[in-house]
């Protein structure tokens, strides 16, 4: 029976390496004296509910961390699970090596299917205990990127804000507020540049230590392996980012020239915050405050489905969301899970712009396969890797569609228009931010400068309208990456979503046609959790794979149409 505790009400349990060592250790020498597979698979469960344990505490910290970074007791929880989380590892790589080397494997893999298997020996690839000081110190600096960033107290017409409450200015159909706006944020990113620069080539030359360690070329390949890639390359990334060069640059650029018509000004005399405008007579306005669009929500998600209904009262009644922007809240937003209690948790930072709902559908599409996946075994499986998850949520935001009069009233079709146009153009953006990625791993010991030449220059050619203002220094002169925290803290990441995006588009335009089958598949991709890498998982869902030359473009060119089918001049 799956326990009903609010999440304030959840117990952080002490623990010190050395209880978990013994724990660990013990069920390390039991696997390896089990005389056959009965006995094995009974301590490998055993194993399982103490992972299950300690995952869970660990990622209560973390969420507590992240709700308040000046949080002094959470901080001193989260710098211990940055020390102890790779010694830890370390341990796990003793089981994996033990469970590999079984008699009875072919009955384990029997039981678990062959991918449990590959996902074990990635992982042994991508550890050994010789890495664990580089891997302590990049807990400890990924935590302190967090710190910087959670810290952030920008001064603003008389009051002061953290970096997500500014979203709302950014945004403003008044220029010269989007302006300074955009300067008073950048002027953060000036004062702290010193300090998250060395941060960084201090994570970038930590990790390529690790890899060498470790007999790789550089950190690219370890990057893969650490993200569960088992069946897609860094030259299969590369060749799919030339179709979104190809295939989306050139679109993104007709709408970006649209959207200049649209709010009056010559495309030349574009800044890059003006592009945060997107209609002239203002961005799509919410209908109500935090309250109301949480209460929409509720409405929504109960018409869609009895599923979605039943799973927005089970967040709810379990204090599951963490919604509002606040000083010292680290930005951004994400879900993450409990796996002890079954728990999905919902983290944003809302800001009064139409970004709130982005967050109400997106982390309530991760969210809600966490859900449906909860009861897989084993738990390995539950959650698929990043670019597949990815896939859940962005795929939710399209399904969200056919409701946003409840969110915006009469701007609904505004935010259609403005959220479809702004899904595609984040294409390139994303394509940006991985390619500078490939190039900083290339180039381990590049300084500062050169980090910012490099992203200024692959920024040119993928997003060629961007322009800064003189006063925007650390923008202007290559530095917004430092913005981009998966940068920091998960490599390589940033690509999954741009390929997630390509898939999720598939159910967009699958549920123009027929919403009930596009719904069907949907679910039913939500259910197999992570029981497949992300190529076979795209078979299996019957989604077109974006790595293969053409595929791309099969999938823009329908959603070309579909913004034909808008009619801009309402939008003035």
């Amino acid at each position: 029976m799956e326990k009903t505790i609010k999440f304030e009400d959840i117990p952080i349990q002490k623990f010190s390496f050395k209880q978990i060592e013994k724990k660990m250790k013990s069920y390390i020498e039991q696997l390896k004296a089990a005389p056959d597979f009965e006995t094995g698979f009974k301590v490998i469960k055993a194993y399982e509910r103490f992972g299950s344990k300690m995952g869970t505490n660990f990622g209560i910290i973390s969420v507590r961390f992240t709700l308040n970074t000046q949080d002094e007791v959470i901080a001193k929880y989260q710098d211990l699970v940055d020390e102890i989380s790779p010694l830890i590892s370390n341990l796990a790589n003793e089981w994996n090596k033990v469970l590999v080397a079984l008699p009875y494997r072919k009955q384990i893999e029997e039981k678990y299917g062959s991918y449990y298997f590959q996902m074990i020996e990635n992982e042994l690839k991508s550890f050994d205990e010789k890495i664990i000081p580089e891997l302590v110190e990049i807990n400890k600096l990924s935590s302190q990127y967090d710190r910087v960033m959670g810290s952030a107290q920008i001064e603003f017409r008389g009051q002061t804000y953290n970096i997500p409450q500014m979203g709302k200015f950014s945004s403003s159909a008044d220029r010269e507020t989007r302006k300074e706006a955009a300067i008073a944020v950048d002027k953060f990113f000036q004062d702290h540049e010193q300090e998250i620069g060395d941060i960084y080539g201090k994570l970038v030359l930590l990790r390529d230590k690790a890899a060498k360690k470790l007999g790789f070329e550089d950190f690219t390949e370890l990057g893969y392996l650490s993200l569960g890639r088992v069946d897609y390359n860094p030259e299969m990334v590369a060749n799919y980012r030339k179709q979104i060069a190809k295939e989306v640059v050139p679109v993104a650029q007709k709408l970006y020239r649209a959207q200049a018509k649209r709010i009056g000004i010559p495309f030349n005399k574009m800044y890059n915050y003006d592009y945060n405008l997107f209609f002239k007579s203002g961005n799509p306005k919410l209908a109500g405050d935090s309250h109301y669009l949480v209460e929409s929500a509720g409405k929504m998600y109960h018409e869609m489905s009895p599923i979605t209904g039943e799973f927005w009262d089970f967040m709810n009644e379990r204090h599951l969301l963490d919604l509002e922007a606040r000083p010292g809240k680290q930005p951004g937003g994400y879900m993450t899970f409990f796996d002890e209690y079954k728990y999905p948790f919902i983290f944003s930072n809302f800001n009064g712009t139409p970004h709130d709902v982005d967050v109400l559908t997106h982390e309530f599409g991760h969210a809600l396969q966490g859900y449906l996946s909860r009861n897989i075994k084993p738990s390995e499986y539950r959650s698929p890797t990043l670019e597949s998850c990815e896939i859940h949520s962005m795929s939710m935001e399209y399904f969200a569609t056919p409701w946003m009069e409840l969110f915006f009233g009469k701007d609904a079709e505004k935010y259609r228009y403005y959220h479809l146009s702004d899904s595609i153009c984040f294409l390139p953006y994303g394509i940006t931010i991985d390619e500078f990625q490939h190039w900083v791993y290339k180039h381990p010991t590049a300084t500062h400068e050169e980090r910012c030449a490099a992203f200024k220059e692959i920024e040119s050619r993928y997003l060629p309208q961007k322009k800064y203002p003189k006063e925007m220094k650390a923008a202007g002169h290559g530095g917004w990456w430092m913005r981009q925290s998966h940068i920091f803290g998960s490599p390589f990441y940033y690509i999954d979503y741009t390929l997630a995006q390509v898939c999720a588009f598939q159910f967009y335009v699958e549920s123009t046609k027929n919403r009930e089958k596009a719904w069907k598949k949907y679910i039913k991709l939500c259910k197999m959790g992570g029981k497949y890498p992300f190529v076979h998982l795209l078979e299996k869902a019957h989604l077109r794979n974006p790595f293969e030359d053409g595929n791309v473009a099969k999938v823009i060119r329908p959603l070309r149409k579909i913004l034909k089918g808008f009619d801009e001049s309402k939008f003035e």
